[in-house]
């Protein structure tokens, strides 16, 4: 028996029990005559003393010997400890050592294994077993483990049946780019990670499944960041005989219950807004509405007088910064110089100040009086002390350029509490989306979600107007699920590739299988799948998911610590009837 208790459980109750406990050493206090080590496992820390009057003396210089990171064992009493430490759970006992057993050494770890350490992120990316031995890695997996036990405690509590599908699938043109595999045994041909499990579940609700759940991992080749990784884990539904408001009902009881069971809060309201009003009030599809600082459309109120910026503008638009008036000319200047950068794009930014006497004073007072700058200030809510802010240009860029600018002074004000939840659903997506680039209609969502009812016959005459049956669910500004009612006809389906630019030739031979199961009497269906990595990482109360993920990869998805993606040698490589290049060899 390695161990009879962990590091964490001895209390005062304890005093007087002989105990058996294994781990790593923390760290230790040589003293001569007297030895103290912190001995550690995912449980706690315990305290261990060896001292030269009740110590064995083999024993005594082993524990001189220990190293930081050392793994072992120790046999001996539970005393009470002098110098009690209020700081941890087993604070205030000691163990005094009979016996010690290196179970293993360590050598020197390249960062230290504390709560705040010298390592950088890649160095600890590299050494990621290292890291996990930390508490705020440790406590983070921990935590998504319950998160996902609540999970799937509900979804099975509720009549969900769990079931796996394929990794090996079929690449489909549609979304980001698939990871791809090469098949040995068919020469030539490549099966591809999935994206989702999209036609999966459909599948399973035409062969009567009824309600599905799956947690499961999904691939996609994309540009990374932050909150994305090539591989992530998504909360996968689906339900059938179901109509929007079923599934919405369902997933906010989940969302409910989560918040609840794993951080206290209560959640009563989850507000639902139009996709419209989203983008014309905050100027994205997943606003943060924890505060306020909703869009001003300021064209009526800008464009009558001689000011070119604002006359040539589409759109003309701006928001209330709550006490901003106190901001000195050189703060507002590097807010100026924000919204310039690359990254935001925007071209300028004019404002207006909110005096406590009740006057205005703008950057543009050359073109525009103080009954023009009161109508800025009633478009935009500002009241006296806040700074009204004003982007100008084409609608698109303007609102998602001011919508980050909301963001950026949001969190300069603390105005983003990761302990305030604030969920809400957003419906009515447009169907199609229209690349600019190629001129041509793109699924928003995907290609199997069904148009609002009635709405089919606009594909033909005013796609871009055409709205969805798709919903989305976003907690403190960030998506953390979406769905759809899906298309369960095959005739329905087969107008909706078409006008995704997909001949009858292609649609047959990349979903000739799902439409072919609509033959077979589908039921109407829908679902919702929820992003499990970002969805933990808000709970926990941050937005950056690789700290909720065991071994993530870095944002050039590179696995640092196995050091992944590799080359294949060259016998791999003929195997698999894949060329090579020669000169990389």
């Amino acid at each position: 028996m390695y161990r009879s208790h962990n590091c964490g459980e001895l209390r005062a109750s304890h005093i007087n029990t002989e105990i058996t406990l294994s781990g790593w050493v923390q760290k230790s206090r040589d003293k001569g005559f007297i030895v103290w080590v912190d001995l550690r496992d995912r449980y706690g820390v315990t305290q261990l003393i060896f001292d030269e009057e009740r110590t064995p003396k083999a024993i005594m210089e082993q524990a001189q010997s220990l190293g930081r990171e050392f793994v072992i064992q120790v046999k001996g009493t539970v005393i009470e400890r002098e110098s009690k430490n209020k700081n941890i759970d087993t604070g205030d006992v000691e163990v005094l050592v009979k016996e010690l057993t290196i179970l293993n050494e360590s050598k020197t770890p390249p960062f230290t294994i504390a709560d705040q350490t010298d390592g950088g992120e890649e160095l600890r990316m590299k050494y990621r077993y290292l890291d996990i031995r930390r508490n705020p890695v440790k406590n983070n997996l921990i935590f998504r483990s319950k998160v996902t036990q609540e999970v799937r405690n509900f979804l099975s509590n509720g009549g969900f049946i769990e079931v796996e599908t394929p990794y090996l699938i079929k690449s489909t043109p549609e979304g980001a780019r698939d990871f791809v595999v090469p098949s040995r045994m068919n020469e030539g041909e490549f099966y591809a990670l999935p994206q989702s499990p999209q036609t999966f579940k459909q599948l399973l609700m035409v062969g009567g499944m009824d309600k599905y759940f799956q947690i499961v991992k999904c691939f996609r080749d994309e540009d990374l960041r932050a909150d994305r990784q090539p591989e992530f884990t998504q909360i996968d539904c689906e339900m059938a005989f179901v109509e929007q408001e079923d599934i919405l009902n369902v997933f906010e009881n989940l969302t409910r219950h989560l918040l609840k069971e794993v951080n206290g809060v209560e959640i009563e309201k989850f507000p639902r807004m139009l996709y419209d009003d989203a983008m014309r009030l905050y100027g994205n599809d997943k606003p943060d509405i924890r505060f306020g600082m909703e869009f001003g459309e300021l064209n009526a109120v800008t464009q009558h007088k001689e000011f070119k910026v604002f006359n040539d503008a589409e759109l003309v638009v701006g928001i209330a910064i709550p006490g901003g008036n106190s901001y000195t000319r050189k703060e507002i200047d590097k807010l100026i110089d924000w919204v310039k950068r690359p990254q935001i794009g925007a071209l300028g930014m004019i404002y207006s100040r909110c005096n406590d006497d009740g006057t205005y004073k703008s950057s543009v007072d050359k073109f525009y009086d103080q009954d023009d700058l009161a109508k800025w200030a009633e478009v935009t809510g500002a009241k006296s002390g806040d700074l009204v802010v004003v982007l100008s240009g084409d609608t698109n860029k303007v609102r998602a350029q001011l919508s980050a600018l909301r963001m950026e002074i949001a969190e300069r004000l603390g105005l983003r509490d990761p302990k305030v939840f604030a969920p809400l659903w957003v419906i009515d997506f447009p169907l199609l989306e229209l690349d600019e680039e190629t001129g041509h209609y793109h699924a928003m969502h995907h290609p199997f979600t069904s148009p609002k009812p009635g709405q089919i016959e606009l594909l033909d005459t005013n796609p871009g107007d055409v709205k969805a049956n798709a919903y989305d669910l976003v907690l403190n500004g960030n998506e953390i699920g979406g769905g759809s009612i899906r298309i369960h006809d095959k005739e329905t389906q087969a107008i909706m590739l078409k006008h995704l630019g997909f001949s009858e030739e292609d649609a047959k031979a990349q979903f000739g299988f799902l439409m072919d199961a609509f033959e077979y009497g589908a039921p109407p269906h829908g679902g919702l799948a929820f992003g499990l990595d970002r969805l933990v990482s808000i709970l926990g109360g941050q937005e950056t998911i690789r700290d909720f993920i065991a071994f993530p990869k870095n944002n050039s998805g590179r696995d640092v610590m196995i050091d992944a993606p590799a080359k294949l040698d060259a016998a791999q490589m003929k195997e698999l009837s894949l060329k090579l290049d020669l000169d990389k060899v």
